[in-house]
């Protein structure tokens, strides 16, 4: 990782962008927190590079956008586990 908390910022916008990761995803990988990714990526990287940063947004909202059915399956997936057991 980087020195710098700017440098972070712009490592984490280009790597979410590049892997269309989430912010949990990108918190996992670079190990730190989510609210550490989401304030280096949503105040840090506007103030330092703008058009990174409208790059990552997209990613996000997608990412947002999506959340409810990455939900939905993942309980579906629970459930289905749960019955097999059951038989």
């Amino acid at each position: 990782m980087k020195d710098t908390v700017e440098d972070r910022a712009v490592e984490l916008g280009e790597y979410i962008v590049h892997n269309k990761a989430t912010v949990r995803a990108a918190a996992k990988v670079f190990g730190i927190s989510k609210s550490t990714v989401h304030m280096d990526v949503a105040q840090r990287l506007q103030r330092i590079s703008p058009g990174l940063y409208h790059e990552v947004r997209e990613v996000l909202d997608v990412n947002k956008a999506q959340r409810h059915i990455r939900g939905g399956l993942a309980t579906r997936e629970k459930y289905k586990a749960c019955e097999t057991h059951k038989s």
